[in-house]
């Protein structure tokens, strides 16, 4: 016969230290990111330079380069893709994430560097 459980009530579950929850969660995501840092593939993170209407623009008059990237591409990736494949500096990323399921990372480079110059060894102008 079975031996009957005990359930645990809602102060009992209050009384439970919250550190002990966040570590568990923070050690996973620490150890996850150890993981992927080593192994960092800037080419798996950039899919393809985007050159629509808008991004030309935005080359010539905003200092930003538009890339197609990875669904689970984070800012932090772009940043370091694009610093690692270009050998410039990056000031900021955005990131637009399509109805379709598509990801697009708007990269503007700082003052130093220039996006035209990034293109043009591109073919995108």
């Amino acid at each position: 016969m079975a031996t009957p459980t005990k359930k645990t009530t809602a102060m009992e579950k209050k009384a439970r230290p919250a550190s002990v929850w966040g570590a568990k969660k923070s050690a996973g995501r620490a150890a996850g990111r150890a993981e992927t840092s080593s192994s960092f593939d800037p080419y798996a993170v950039l899919k393809a330079p985007l050159s629509t209407e808008k991004s030309i623009r935005q080359i010539e008059f905003e200092n930003k380069l538009v890339f197609a990237v990875d669904r689970s591409a984070t800012k932090r990736d772009v940043k370091r893709a694009v610093e690692q494949l270009f050998k410039v500096k990056v000031a900021a990323v955005n990131i637009q994430n399509a109805f379709q399921g598509t990801k697009r990372a708007y990269v503007r480079l700082a003052s130093g560097s220039l996006a035209s110059d990034v293109s043009a060894d591109l073919g995108l102008i």
